[in-house]
């Protein structure tokens, strides 16, 4: 077999590829076996029909052409090989020529990997956040532990801001009652403004028991921009108390005797946690520094598929969200254009990130192992939420092995940067990020983990106009822990 390689631009080629025809005959042979068992000749038994009688009965070109379909993946394999590129992408392939018994030419254009050079990464310098763990920032940890640990309990006074209350709320528009703004038991903390405009004003004095009537302009709904009476009846109301800060909230709350070993762990967990976060800064602007260095010319099609599923990720966020893209483009104050520029700017960011990571990783020899892999699956199969084994399972079942390998690799090409570059925090300390790397991998997993819900509650924030009301109305329940 020959190829000839032609370049049509830094990413992209043009194979075209001479095939003896006796190369062809693996194909050829399982052509007329599998034509053979399909017709139906009197005479002959299934599969055993010779290959002068189909060629006679159901005609040569169609053994021709099934066993050139089956033979080119292989061939163009071959191809990729002799040219020595490597290819990304789906090929466009065309046959250009089939010469019974002579010759099959045919040509494949296909999207490239770029050449390029990566720089020394010693001349990268990033700088990333102390690990300096203020009094303030433990005062605010055990603070957040105080509230976890509170209760409501009921008072027979008039409500004041701040308290947890339990009412039924209606609205009616010109007399009519409005079906979706009825509500019975709601639970509500009083000044958190996250229902109705005038709520917290109508509550402020009401006692248990108390009705009142006010007027405001519904938000949501069939009705939403109209102005309507809502009327609210309070049936209890709550106040918070929190747990003193001393020794007995200390072994309350922890596993310690005393107020000051529980300072001491909190302060040691939070530096601990700022460790691991430097690591994941360091790594995310180590990469970028990279990236500032290096211009790369980027496959079209590669790019476009990868905007592809960008975009069908949005949208099937969307959907499970309960919204759509008009809803999305008009919460996030952006238009049609603007919205599928950054999906493109995404695409492209992705795409340039994939190819220097890979190259790093063949320039650098790096592997991945079984105990790699299988820690990769585990951690992916715990946010998916099923058992590592069905997850292994599937990815072997659809190929998809490779692509989780892929991700391993680009992984440890991603430390390997944030390694040799130099890593300053902002009081100018040198931060040795190998040594980092060498913290537990559930607390590095931890780190990271928070770093993904982080973006995914932006996400979800964005994409649902009622989350934060949700989320309100559940962390303000009426029961014992308003932390419930």
């Amino acid at each position: 077999m020959k190829t000839d390689v032609e370049e049509l631009s830094p990413t992209r080629v043009r194979l075209s590829v001479e095939v003896p025809f006796d190369e062809l005959k693996p194909s050829l042979d399982k052509a007329y076996r599998e034509v053979g068992r399909q017709v139906r000749i009197p005479g002959f038994r299934p599969g055993r029909v010779p290959p002068p009688v189909i060629d006679r009965r159901v005609g040569r070109d169609v053994v021709l052409n099934q066993a050139v379909n089956d033979a080119i993946p292989d061939l163009y394999a071959k191809a990729v090989a002799d040219g020595d590129i490597y290819a990304l992408g789906q090929p466009e392939v065309e046959i250009t020529s089939l010469d019974d018994g002579k010759e099959l030419t045919f040509t494949v254009e296909v999207d490239i990997r770029p050449k390029f050079e990566l720089p020394d990464l010693a001349t990268l310098s990033v700088t990333v956040d102390d690990t300096l763990v203020s009094p303030d920032e433990v005062a605010e940890y055990l603070g957040s532990l105080q509230e976890r640990f509170a209760s409501l309990k009921g008072v027979q006074r008039a409500v004041q801001p701040d308290d947890y209350v339990s009412i039924d709320l209606s609205a009616t528009v010109d007399g009519k009652p409005v079906e979706d703004a009825q509500a019975s038991g709601l639970s509500y903390q009083v000044g958190s403004e996250s229902l109705l405009d005038g709520l917290d004003t109508a509550l402020t004095g009401m006692a248990a028991g108390d009705s009142t009537t006010f007027r405001t302009e519904l938000a949501g709904g069939e009705f939403a921009g109209r102005e309507a009476d809502v009327t609210v009846t309070v049936h209890s109301v709550k106040v918070k108390e929190v747990p003193g800060l001393d020794d007995e909230f200390a072994q309350l709350a922890s596993e310690f005797d005393t107020l000051g070993e529980l300072r001491a762990d909190t302060r040691a967990q939070l530096e601990r946690m700022k460790s691991v976060q430097q690591v994941v800064q360091a790594r995310d602007r180590a990469l970028d520094a990279l990236l500032d260095k290096i211009d790369i010319p980027l496959p079209e099609s590669v790019v476009t598929e990868e905007a592809k599923q960008n975009r069908e990720s949005v949208l099937q966020q969307l959907e499970r969200a309960g919204a759509d893209l008009d809803g999305y483009l008009e919460m996030s104050n952006q238009t049609q254009e603007q919205f599928e520029a950054d999906i493109d700017q995404r695409a492209r960011r992705s795409v340039k990130v994939n190819l220097i990571l890979d190259q790093l990783a063949r320039a650098e020899e790096l592997g991945v192992d079984q105990a790699e892999l299988s820690a990769y699956v585990t951690r992916q199969a715990e946010q998916m939420g099923v058992a590592p084994e069905q997850l292994a399972r599937q990815l072997a079942e659809s190929g998809q092995l490779s692509y989780a390998a892929a991700d391993v690799l680009r992984a440890k090409a991603m430390n390997l940067i944030a390694e040799r570059a130099k890593v300053t925090d902002e009081s100018g300390h040198e931060v040795d990020i190998a040594a980092a790397l060498g913290v537990p991998a559930a607390d590095a997993e931890a780190a990271a983990d928070a770093v993904a819900a982080e973006d995914d509650a932006e996400v979800m924030a964005e994409t649902d106009p009622d989350a934060e009301l949700e989320d309100g109305a559940a962390e303000d329940g009426d029961s014992d822990d308003p932390e419930a």
